[in-house]
């Protein structure tokens, strides 16, 4: 499980000729990605954020007042 206060630095990844990035081991470990499962990329200008769906369809649930 991921601390609140935990701050990591995984390396440096390469673009693809597709677009497509490979997200480290160590990183999928820690945060449980595994195959198959759907991300959300978020952004604004200064930068993009990668978060599991699951978790951000919790969060709005949670602030739509479901379980």
């Amino acid at each position: 499980m991921v601390s609140d206060t935990e701050k990591y630095i995984f390396g440096v990844v390469k673009v693809g000729e597709k677009g497509q990035i490979v997200i480290p081991k160590e990183a999928r470990e820690i945060y449980g990605i595994k195959t198959g499962d759907s991300l959300l990329v978020l952004g604004d200008k200064r930068g993009m954020a990668v978060v599991k769906t699951e978790i951000f369809q919790d969060k709005i649930s949670e602030m739509l007042g479901g379980e």
